[in-house]
């Protein structure tokens, strides 16, 4: 008989942990993507995308059913260069060209355009920098996404944030203090939940939200950007854009949206800290919030639960767990294998309201 290979035991905590290590690139799609989920929120934008008719056909029907699933009957303006067997071996410049020249006689006009770039036009080489940057009366920026050849989902995000900070304008002080949210996940559930909790947060600390960047907006709106006294990241995945706002406008920023009950209370002290406020009163007027909406979960205390991962070949988010892990001790919930199976949220809940809309599916599989 073969030697039987030995299983390591079983990590201390009790919760599902990742076995293999994978490489998670596998699984974080295309750069293309990415893009597109911050570009297509430039409402009087075109965005062109630069290869085959597959890639756009794909894109446009990720995009239009995400929307659609969130109650947003709109159809986003993509164009193809629909780049065929002729155009990748003799060259698609001419075929992009022809694309801009469509997009601009376009109904309403655009009020500016962008280029992704595909795998095709990483391989074959096209300039497409310098076809974009022909005088055309619109500002044409090209973003250099090429497809799976770029990078992941993720990169596809940040090359697009800084593509759109390039059309905006020196900031110019403001006398009431605000921040740009920037880099909200387009694609998310729930994505405006968060971003109205951002506002409940900062309006402690009297500070409005200046612009959501990107979504929603207009090109022209974009001459505000620079205006903000501070940027908030979704993530900290961000900080190569919010390095590169800072740079550009002199703007300082939070790395991340507040996570979990202490998280929330840290983030109120660091915005503050940032623009110069006593946030003491804010932490504690939070604090209280806090207690009073866990006082609505206490019919949960001394259940018995086991966290799992939402994707058992990936692991947990190690923001999400610690939430979790978190707001257990606070209930007085049992962590135990043989508990109630509860998912690890991702991406981790945003601020109060969103440990509220976690914890009502929390007692919903406790109760079931």
């Amino acid at each position: 008989m073969g030697t039987r290979r030995q299983v390591s035991p079983p990590p201390s905590r009790w919760m599902n942990s990742n076995p293999s290590p994978l490489n998670s690139s596998r699984f974080e799609g295309c750069t293309l993507t990415g893009a597109l989920s911050v570009l297509t929120e430039v409402r009087d934008a075109v965005c062109i995308i630069h290869g085959p008719a597959g890639c756009a056909h794909h894109n446009f029907s990720l995009l239009h059913a995400t929307l659609f699933s969130n109650d947003r009957l709109e159809v986003p303006r993509l164009l193809s260069t629909r780049l065929t067997e002729n155009d990748i071996i003799f060259g698609g410049e001419e075929a992009l060209e022809t694309t801009i020249a469509r997009a601009l006689s376009l109904s309403p006009a655009p009020a500016s355009i962008f280029v992704l770039s595909t795998c095709i036009v990483e391989t074959i080489g096209d300039d497409t920098e310098a076809v974009c940057a022909k005088p055309r009366g619109v500002p044409v920026i090209a973003v250099p996404t090429a497809g799976f050849l770029g990078g992941v989902f993720e990169t596809g995000i940040k090359g697009a944030l800084l593509s759109v900070a390039s059309l905006a304008r020196p900031g110019t002080a403001e006398p009431t203090l605000s921040a740009n949210l920037v880099g909200e996940k387009n694609l998310e559930y729930g994505v405006d939940e968060n971003a109205a909790e951002i506002a409940r947060l900062l309006g402690r600390l009297d500070i409005g939200i200046n612009l959501r960047f990107v979504r929603g907006i207009s090109t022209r709106d974009l001459e505000r950007l620079g205006s903000a006294t501070v940027n908030i990241l979704r993530e900290p995945a961000l900080q190569p854009v919010g390095e590169d706002l800072r740079g550009r406008f002199g703007t300082p920023y939070v790395d991340s949206f507040p996570a979990g009950l202490s998280g929330t209370c840290r983030f109120l002290e660091e915005v503050g800290r940032i623009c110069g406020i006593d946030a003491s009163d804010a932490v504690e007027e939070e604090r209280a919030y806090q207690k009073a909406m866990l006082e609505g979960f206490r019919d949960m205390a001394g259940s018995r639960v086991c966290f799992q991962t939402a994707h058992p070949m990936l692991g947990a988010d190690p923001a999400a767990e610690a939430v979790c892990t978190e707001c257990a001790r606070a209930l007085d919930l049992t962590v135990a294998p043989d508990g109630v199976l509860v998912p690890f949220p991702y991406p981790a809940p945003v601020g109060t309201a969103g440990l509220r809309r976690m914890l009502h599916r929390w007692r919903l599989l406790v109760r079931g």
